[in-house]
């Protein structure tokens, strides 16, 4: 129900933006999150977005990702800037049927299969 595309192989400084279409059912009232796994670690929060379009984000994201929203579309952007190679890795979207934000996976009801970002330096 969440597809998720957009990754691929970049250089450091450069840009992408991923994207989570939802389908089955209407998520626009769900709290929605982007999170990361690279090798060999924990998958970790990256950003979320409320059904109301409040956002929130991961320390070293901050003013360089963006996460946005399209309900008509049913929808979710990562605008990703200034790639760094820390930001390789295994990028999943999920919905969340709670409207707000979590930064738990556990908290989240659905997820989409990951898109693969790789940053070289």
């Amino acid at each position: 129900q969440l597809q998720a595309s957009g990754g691929g192989l970049v250089q450091a400084g450069d840009s992408l933006r991923l994207s989570c279409a939802a389908s089955g059912r209407t998520f626009r009232s769900y709290g929605m999150g982007w999170f990361r796994q690279a090798p060999g670690k924990e998958r970790e929060f990256v950003a979320g977005i409320s059904g109301s379009g409040s956002t929130y984000y991961e320390d070293s994201v901050k003013g360089r990702f963006t996460i946005s929203r399209d309900n008509d579309k049913n929808t979710v952007y990562l605008q990703m800037n200034s790639l760094k190679p820390e930001d390789t890795a295994v990028y999943y979207c999920a919905a969340n049927t709670y409207p707000g934000i979590s930064t738990r996976g556990s908290s989240y009801d659905y997820w989409g299969q990951g898109t693969q970002v790789t940053v070289s330096s």
